[in-house]
């Protein structure tokens, strides 16, 4: 390990929604003064005007901080992640990038459900988790009590519990202490060939798409020939650089370390999350495993409400899909609406938010049909092999049919 890799500290914020995580994130920021004063607001990283206007966070986001600590300069990579259950997907893409994740819990309402959710994919992941009890200062927070619960969840010892205030920073020195001594640094070789996970992408409409990447093993250099391994696509990395407020370019990314790639992409489908990234000369033979496929729960068809903007509904579909991995569709036609898409969300706030940023990013009004959920049915003729029901239309007749369930 390289002495620049022990300095070197990826981690992400897992917690329930409404937990405090966006604020403690602020806090983090102007601690190791990643933001001036004049640049900071709430919710900085949650830079969409859906994000601001609900309150929640929906995508992941990826930052670097500097932090001087015992007289030694750290490197620290924050991946802030979504609460609410519909954006799991993109905590699962968060945690394949990091070695630690510091869980927040609100004194006030205690451990909830996707606070577990989140924890049990830290776990499979064997991050180090670093339990913060946020929102102490309020008049109705239960320390205690709720510190007794955390123990009982992570079988951690009370005095590994961080007490923190989002909202007066109280607590957040230690937290960046507890950052460095306890979560490892990556492991990786700088020196074999070239092996980075893509765990996000955005679509720059001017400088094409912007891979944002973690680097295992190896290093990427501006100018290198890169290979997309799951596509066989070869690029140049035309330029490369780690992710502050706003992107720094560089000419080396080495092993540990997260950053950003552009190479003139314009084609959506050329770029798969979850992918690896390698040297286009000395490729490497193992692909990194990522994260579990994702499983749509909730499905809808979205038409254009102009048949001749289907092309345009496509390009728009994938552009989205680059930035949200979890959105899964495929043509369809309706008798009654012409073409469009069957899709699958992880739920119906998912399906608002992906409806919601198809009129506001790419200007596209749609029709969406009634939400279902698929099928399994079975006919009398055939009882023990079912067929997959997507639309309720499709059910075989019901003097046919011997039973049907839900897919999950």
């Amino acid at each position: 390990m390289t002495e620049k890799m022990k300095h070197i500290r990826n981690f992400c914020i897992i917690a329930h929604i409404d937990h405090g995580k966006s604020t403690l994130a602020d806090r983090l920021l102007g601690a190791t003064q990643t933001v001036t004063a004049r640049e900071e607001k709430a919710q900085l990283l949650d830079n969409m005007d859906l994000e601001r206007e609900r309150g929640i966070t929906i995508k992941s986001h990826a930052i670097q901080m500097e932090y001087t600590y015992k007289g030694e300069e750290y490197i620290l990579n924050l991946i802030d992640t979504p609460g609410h259950v519909d954006f799991s997907y993109e905590v699962s893409r968060s945690i394949a990038a990091c070695e630690g994740a510091l869980l927040i819990v609100d004194a006030a309402q205690s451990i909830q459900a996707q606070t577990i959710s989140n924890l049990y994919l830290a776990l499979e992941n064997d991050l180090e988790i670093i339990p913060v009890l946020n929102k102490v200062d309020l008049p109705s927070a239960n320390p205690e009590e709720v510190s007794d619960d955390i123990v009982d969840l992570l079988g951690c010892k009370l005095e590994e519990i961080i007490h923190a205030s989002g909202k007066t920073g109280f607590g957040v020195e230690n937290i960046l202490a507890a950052i460095i001594d306890r979560i490892p640094p990556p492991k990786g070789n700088p020196d074999e060939p070239l092996q980075a996970l893509i765990f996000d992408s955005v679509y720059n409409p001017f400088r094409g798409i912007e891979v944002i990447f973690r680097v295992k093993n190896g290093e990427i250099r501006k100018g290198q020939k890169i290979k997309f391994m799951a596509t066989g696509n070869e690029y140049f990395a035309d330029e490369i650089g780690t992710l502050k407020l706003n992107q720094v370019p560089k000419q080396v990314i080495s092993a540990g370390d997260v950053g950003y790639l552009i190479s003139g992409i314009k084609e959506a489908k050329e770029v798969k999350v979850g992918d690896t990234l390698t040297d286009a000369k000395t490729p490497t033979t193992n692909m990194i495993t990522g994260f579990e496929d994702v499983k749509p729960m909730v499905f809808a068809g979205i038409y254009p409400v102009d048949t001749e903007d289907y092309e345009e509904l496509r390009n728009s579909m994938e552009k989205l899909q680059l930035n949200d991995a979890s959105l899964v569709f495929l043509p369809e036609s309706s008798a009654a609406l012409g073409f469009g898409f069957r899709c699958g969300f992880l739920g119906m706030l998912h399906m608002e938010i992906i409806q919601e940023r198809l009129e506001r990013e790419f200007n596209m009004t749609v029709i969406t049909t009634v939400p279902n959920v698929s099928y399994l049915a079975y006919t009398k003729k055939d009882p023990e092999k079912g067929q997959v029901v997507n639309n309720p239309s499709d059910l075989p007749e019901p003097s046919k049919l011997a039973r049907r369930r839900t897919i999950y």
